[in-house]
C-alpha cells in the first residue's frame, strides 16, 4: 500500500471532537500519519514502503470510534519518519545536518544515538533515511511548523479536559512490530501498557485498562519493552490530576506487516478496543465515587 504524496500538509493534524465531550479522556495518535511530502521522498534513499515501516499504521482507524464514547481524538497526518512527536522538541543528531544546531539542542540522548531523534536518521528496521545531510534550517522549520503547533494543541485539549472534569486522562495510542515482543526477552504480548513504571498515571487506571483488555482475551504486559516516551512522561502529572497512559498494539493482531494490508481481524480489534474503554470509563466513574483518581 503506497502513501499519499503531497507538496504540503493541509492540515498537518486533526482533532476529531464528539458533539459534546462527556468523559475526561483524550486519545492521541502521533505516529499513524501516512501523508508524505514529495520533497521528503525525493531526498530519501528508501522507497515509500520502506519508509512506512516506521508508521503505527491504521492506529487512528482502530481508535476512531472513541468519539462515540464522548472523547476527542487527535491524529497527526505527517509520518513519524519525517518528524517524531514522541520526542523532545530538539533531540537532534548533529551529524545529520549542514549548519550549527541551537546550543539548547539535545544531541546526546540515547534516542539520538540510536538514530531515532525528533528528526529520525533511520526507519524502524535500521535503514538510513537520507541520501545526504539536511540543512539545519529544515529541521528547525519542521519543529516550528509541525511539532510545536501539535503539542500546543494537545496541551490545550488536556488542560480544557482537566478544567471541565477536574482531571484529565490522556491515552497515547501506538502499535509495535511483532518482532519486538516474544523473542530473546521471553516477553509475549498482544498489548503493552506503559505508565513510566507507575509515575505517569494512577495505578487504578492501568488496572482497569488491563482487566478490560484481558477480559477480551488479549495478553497484556506493563512497561516491557515500552514504558512510554516523551508524551507519556511529560503529560502525565498524577499529582495535578493529569494522567497519561501509553498503549502499544501488536501489529500482527490487525495487519500484514510486510504488505501493510489490514487483516480480516481488523474490525474485531477495533470493536474490542472501544468496548474495553467503554468498560474502563464505566468502572472508573464508579471508583471515583470513593477513590478520586487524582489522589492515587
Amino acid at each position: 500500500m503506497r502513501p499519499a504524496i503531497v507538496d504540503e500538509f493541509d492540515p498537518p493534524f486533526t482533532v476529531s471532537e464528539p458533539e459534546t465531550q462527556t468523559i475526561p479522556f483524550v486519545f492521541n495518535v502521533p505516529h499513524a500519519g501516512a501523508v508524505y511530502p514529495a520533497s521528503f521522498l525525493a531526498g530519501s534513499r528508501l522507497d515509500a514502503i520502506a519508509l512506512r515501516r516506521s508508521e503505527d499504521a491504521f492506529v487512528d482507524e482502530l481508535f476512531a470510534a472513541v468519539r462515540s464514547l464522548g472523547a476527542p481524538l487527535m491524529t497527526a497526518h505527517f509520518p513519524r519518519a519525517y518528524l517524531d512527536l514522541n520526542r523532545e522538541p530538539y533531540e537532534l543528531d548533529s551529524r545529520m545536518f549542514d549548519g550549527r544546531l541551537p546550543s539548547f539542542a539535545n544531541t546526546r540522548s540515547m534516542r539520538v544515538a540510536g538514530g531515532l531523534g525528533t528528526i529520525p536518521r533511520i526507519v524502524a528496521d535500521g535503514q538510513e533515511i537520507y541520501h545526504s545531510r539536511l540543512p539545519v534550517e529544515e529541521a528547525l522549520h519542521r519543529i516550528e511548523w509541525l511539532y510545536k503547533p501539535y503539542h500546543r494543541t494537545l496541551r490545550q485539549l488536556v488542560r480544557r479536559t482537566a478544567q471541565v472534569f477536574g482531571h484529565a486522562i490522556l491515552i497515547d495510542c501506538h502499535s509495535m512490530p511483532s518482532s519486538s515482543v516474544g523473542r530473546d526477552d521471553g516477553i509475549k504480548a498482544d498489548i503493552v501498557l506503559g505508565d513510566r513504571y507507575g509515575t505517569s498515571c494512577s495505578t487504578l487506571l492501568v488496572d482497569l485498562v488491563e482487566a478490560a483488555l484481558r477480559g477480551r482475551g488479549y495478553t497484556v504486559v506493563r512497561n516491557k519493552p515500552y514504558a512510554g516516551g516523551f508524551i507519556t512522561e511529560h503529560y502525565g502529572e498524577p499529582a495535578l490530576g493529569r494522567h497519561a497512559l501509553q498503549i502499544e498494539l501488536n501489529r500482527a493482531l490487525y495487519m500484514d506487516e510486510r504488505s501493510m494490508q489490514k487483516k480480516p481481524a481488523f474490525p474485531v480489534l477495533a470493536d474490542d478496543l472501544i468496548e474495553a474503554f467503554a468498560q474502563v470509563i464505566a468502572d472508573i466513574e464508579g471508583e471515583l465515587v470513593t477513590r478520586p483518581i487524582a489522589a492515587e
